[in-house]
């Protein structure tokens, strides 16, 4: 097929490495006008400011630490914090952010901040750190950031525009790091440990870790660029050898039949512990890997599995617009009824496969998605329901926006982008960076950025609105890798090793037609239609708002007559047809002595294969509907959002609802007052200071009495709503489950107000904002309220008249509160079932009583093991995670760096009139 091709055949081949650029045709027609280059420039320009305000804000408020903690404008330093799990094995003490963005300073322009950004990397960061991190953010994230940086360095060396000084020091960090790495790799099977320490490796004694016997597939998958490209640079063979002996092992491991592969396996043994595949969390970038590897290195082997790999996927995972994950046994079963946001990145994998049309429907039902829900949160189901409420600002969406518009020309995925701006600025922006989205359906804010988010969201969308002629250099010559980090293409022909080839690997035999499409492209992507792409979406533009589209294998005969089998929702337990439907499939009904129902399959009790997979199906989305159903029971989170100044509207804070009193979720508006702390603070008897709290929401301490009792004497002395704050000290909806409180098991209806709950960290930004400004006030309601709602009640409020003209200053004014002043395996997600929870008393908690009743909710960490068994009522308790205490946070050079207010306020009046002026360019 000649896929044998070096380096002066892939010029042109940027935008991750995309078919050549000028098969790309105009697209003209498609019902969406044409962006002009004013326009373009504008969207460019504010990109560039976001970017300021992100990157100005992690170098003044965090820096030297890992990541910024926007709500708080102070850095996230490891064994400082509470533990997050997995999410923190990303830290290092070696300034992650920083590293992560230095090529897309130079991508934004950006060069002098470049130069001071690498002398700072040069003369400040240690990578010898005793702390245990992940192998595969490790070198996603820094490695790539070093090589990325270093690449774009000697560019700018070898066009004489600056960085004369630069001796290659950031390519001699990443040596020594890869030779950190290493110890990793020491395993029977050439699978890396997932994590290892920095300082000690694996096995010494003080390592603490080196214990582990399973990592996820794209862990072990995702090293060949970066290890190739460190071996390419030094001439040091031994890098890339040992990412290509784990790519090697996992395509050995394939299961044959599907040439699947699961989601985790055993370093040791090569066993596959989760046997369910898909193209989202613990697999993506394996593929993307396999098909970057051989446009980077130009081996065949790399394309041939890819191809391989591919095939199944469409055969088995693709389910236009869905892609849902299945059995790598049993690939034409369903493994569950949700998918991930980290499948997002699929459809710009797919434009550099060349193969187009699912690549616009899965970013259309994206899209669709994120058009319901602002953002796209980390997990959601077939018909399109939330699963997992968190958005951390990931770039996955707009890395496949950017390369659809670079395929298509398609002036529509311009709009996508500026949707993409828009809802950044107005749902993520706060005074001290931009936020994760805790919960997309409250709007309330997680007090986290992670790297990520400028390594590759602003580069992205930078590029989506740039001519060739508005960058600094031709990004053509370079190609992408997983974290958006640039490698230049020549590599291909430098310092080459000599792959063994392996003589015991076969590939599947495909027609030609599989590579039709792969890149070179032989082909011009689309007819001769300018409609093509629009007439791709216009059958999806409405699909999020209907029920999902059928999956045609649900259609077929399962012994039924034509019928589609029974699903769990339709199931009636008191419907003799549905029972020998059961029947059918191999599922009995056992009716237990307290009431729960069980359900049992027996496949081989079946009356065929194709009900004994209908039976499997039938189980696993009962499991689902049991969870949801458990869940519904609860009461979702609430918000409260801090509308005085300095804030207005932009501090997001998640709060637990309470099982009595307003139910905010019925109210619009919902109740917006002046806060004052309740005396005395417990709440738990007679209101000392009644005139003090009148009409305004009292804030308690949790503890002493039933969180019913406290709402009563609030409300007998005349507030207008509670807020109940955490005596634990520490403790943060980003680390513990939110719960509801409950009643105290008698009548409730007395009591009007609404309450809601919050931790203490959450508390305590009210509280320091008291200490502040005295005068604070918030607005508790279901979800965040976007600014035009909040002002639009501001005439009139305290007494005071306030005009058009004043509250537009307002506004302004909050936008400049944002202008800059010149972050398992993190990225994969923990599968669960989610349950809700009972919780027990916490040791040394002082609120014993209120604790035996008070619920919480929360994600449940087990494994859907392929179990077919279960009972239909239930609840599961789960611990909370213990402080991370592996690292020593006594290094002076890691404290926390706390900014009054007053100076962050100081510092954003500098750029009123450019905010104004934007918020003019924007009506």
């Amino acid at each position: 097929m000649g896929y044998s091709v070096k380096a002066p055949r892939w010029r042109g081949l940027m935008w991750t490495s995309v078919v050549p650029f000028l098969v790309f045709p105009v697209v003209l027609g498609t019902g969406y006008p044409s962006m002009t280059k004013e326009e373009k420039s504008q969207l460019r320009n504010q990109v560039l400011e976001m970017f300021e305000h992100a990157y100005g804000s992690y170098m003044k408020h965090a820096y030297p630490a890992d990541e910024l903690m926007p709500l708080t404008c102070r850095g996230r330093i490891r064994g400082q914090e509470p533990s997050r799990g997995d999410v923190d094995d990303a830290l290092g003490k070696f300034s992650l952010t920083l590293i992560d963005t230095l090529d897309t300073l130079v991508v934004l322009n950006k060069t002098d901040a470049f130069e001071d950004a690498v002398r700072k990397v040069i003369n400040d960061v240690n990578l010898d750190n005793d702390i245990v991190v992940s192998v595969f953010e490790t070198n996603i994230r820094v490695l790539g950031g070093l090589l990325g940086g270093h690449s774009v360095a000697i560019m700018l060396k070898e066009n004489g525009d600056r960085m004369e000084w630069y001796n290659d020091e950031l390519l001699h960090m990443a040596k020594e790091l890869g030779y950190k790495l290493l110890p990793a790799f020491n395993t029977t099977s050439g699978l890396p440990y997932p994590r290892i320490n920095l300082k000690f490796g694996v096995r010494h004694p003080e390592a603490r870790t080196g214990t582990e016997t399973d990592t996820c597939t794209a862990c072990a998958g995702t090293l060949i660029l970066e290890f190739a490209a460190l071996s390419r640079f030094t001439g040091i063979s031994i890098f890339e050898e040992h990412a290509r002996k784990a790519l090697d092992f996992l395509w050995e491991k394939r299961q044959r039949s599907s040439n699947l592969v699961g989601v985790t396996i055993n370093i040791h043994t090569g066993d596959w512990v989760r046997k369910d595949s898909g193209v989202g969390a613990g697999i993506d970038s394996y593929y993307e890997y396999l098909l970057k590897a051989y446009v980077l290195l130009g081996d065949d082997s790399y394309l041939e599995r890819f191809n391989t790999h591919y095939d199944a996927i469409m055969r088995y995972i693709s389910q236009p617009p869905l892609l849902l994950d299945v059995h790598i046994h049993k690939p034409m079963l369903t493994a569950r009824t949700w998918m991930d946001s980290l499948l997002a990145f699929f459809p710009g994998l797919q434009v550099l496969k060349g193969d187009i049309r699912p690549a616009i429907e899965t970013h259309e039902m994206l899209y669709q998605v994120i058009k319901k829900h602002n953002f796209l949160p980390e997990a959601f189901t077939t018909d399109f329901r939330v699963h997992w409420a968190q958005h951390p600002l990931r770039p996955e969406f707009a890395e496949s926006t950017y390369f659809l518009y670079k395929a298509t020309g398609d002036p529509y995925y311009l709009e996508v982008g500026k949707t993409l701006i828009e809802n950044l600025n107005k749902y993520a922006r706060v005074p001290c960076g931009f936020a994760a989205v805790k919960d997309v359906r409250t709007g309330s804010h997680e007090d986290r950025m992670d790297s990520f988010f400028l390594a590759e969201m602003f580069k992205y969308l930078y590029l989506l609105f740039s001519e060739r002629e508005d960058l600094v250099f031709d990004i053509e010559d370079y190609i992408f890798t997983t974290e958006a980090h640039l490698l230049p293409l020549w590599l291909s022909t430098a310092n080459q090793t000599k792959p063994k080839k392996n003589m015991t690997s076969q590939y599947t035999e495909l027609d030609d037609s599989n590579f039709d499409w792969s890149c070179p492209n032989t082909q011009i992507l689309f007819r001769n239609d300018p409609m093509y792409a629009q007439s791709i979406r216009e059958p999806l533009k409405n699909v999020v708002d209907k029920n999902c589209p059928r999956n045609p294998r649900m259609e077929e005969s399962s012994g039924n007559g034509n019928r589609p089998p029974l699903r769990a929702r339709d199931f009636m337990a008191s419907n003799s047809e549905h029972l020998d439907i059961l029947k059918k499939m191999g599922v009995s009904l056992i009716h237990l002595k307290d009431g729960r129902v069980q359900l049992v399959q027996h496949a081989n009790q079946a009356a065929s294969s194709i009900d004994a997979e209908d039976g499997l199906r039938f189980m696993q989305e009962m499991i689902e509907l049991s969870s949801q159903q458990q869940k519904e029971q609860q009461l979702p989170p609430r918000a409260v959002q801090i509308v005085s100044h300095p804030f207005y509207g932009r501090v997001v804070l998640t709060a637990g609802p309470a099982q009595f009193g307003m139910d905010l979720s019925k109210h619009v508006v919902g109740v917006r007052g002046f806060v004052a702390k309740a005396e005395p603070y417990s709440g738990c008897s007679e209101i000392t200071n009644p005139e003090a709290i009148k009409g305004k929401i009292a804030l308690m301490q949790r503890g002493q009495c039933m969180f019913a009792e406290k709402a009563r004497n609030v409300q007998k002395s005349g507030a207008i709503g509670g807020i109940v704050i955490d005596d634990n000290d520490g403790s943060s909806s980003d680390t513990a489950p939110l719960f509801q409180m409950a009643g105290d098991g008698k009548n409730t209806d007395d009591v009007t107000i609404p309450m809601l709950f919050l931790f203490s960290k959450e508390g305590n930004i009210i509280l320091d904002a008291i200490r502040e400004y005295r005068d604070v006030e918030v607005l508790l309601s279901d979800k965040a309220k976007d600014r035009a709602t909040i002002f639009k009640d501001l005439e009139g409020d305290s007494g005071e008249e306030r005009s058009v003209e004043n509250i537009s200053q307002v506004q302004a004014s909050e936008e400049t509160s944002r202008a800059p002043e010149s972050g398992v395996n993190g990225r994969d997600l923990e599968s669960s079932l989610e349950s809700s929870l009972v919780s027990q008393p916490e040791p040394g908690s002082s609120s014993d009583s209120e604790d035996s009743s008070h619920q919480r909710q929360d994600n449940d960490p087990s494994e859907n093991s392929e179990t077919n068994s279960i009972a239909l009522q239930g609840s599961k308790d789960t611990p909370e995670g213990s402080s991370d205490s592996s690292e020593d946070p006594k290094d002076k050079k890691w404290d926390n760096k706390v900014q009054p207010i007053e100076s962050i306020l100081a510092d954003w009046k500098e750029d009123i009139e450019a905010f104004e002026m934007m918020e003019k360019d924007e009506l």
